[in-house]
């Protein structure tokens, strides 16, 4: 089956370094990606999960740490529990944060592959646009 994929960005007036401390930091992730409980070492080729509750349903998406360099790349795998799918690889899509500087400002992007449909990837770009409006709240202050 193909799938389709999905990439967002957005400028933040922020450094790198901060705007790496907020997606790396489980208390600021909380913040700005709906209350999210994240736990992780951030090391390559470790568990990486998302927990919580989203109306009033209770979650766990998880993955693994593919890449990750300082103030440059994230990139792990990843399945959610309300996918609808079984906890198989097949069904893991990928998803990998990228950071640059343009002057002032720092370019958060979002890649995601794996997507199952036109509506799923409609979801997915929301939700994304929800977390970059909470994220620049956050780091701008």
């Amino acid at each position: 089956m193909e799938t389709l994929t999905l990439e967002v960005s957005t400028s933040i007036k922020t450094t790198k370094a901060v705007l790496w401390e907020a997606l790396t930091d489980p208390e600021q992730i909380k913040k700005y990606l709906f209350g999210t409980e994240t736990k992780t070492d951030w090391k390559v080729g470790s568990p990486i999960t998302f927990s919580g509750t989203w109306e009033e349903k209770p979650y766990v998406d998880k993955g693994t740490l593919l890449e990750i360099e300082k103030e440059k790349l994230i990139k792990y795998s990843y399945w959610s529990s309300f996918s609808g799918t079984e906890d198989l690889p097949e069904n893991y899509a990928n998803v990998t944060y990228l950071i640059s500087q343009k002057g002032d400002e720092t370019i958060f992007t979002v890649m995601q592959d794996g997507i199952k449909s036109e509506e799923a990837r409609e979801h997915n770009k929301q939700n994304w646009q929800s977390v970059f409006h909470s994220l620049k709240e956050l780091v701008e202050q």
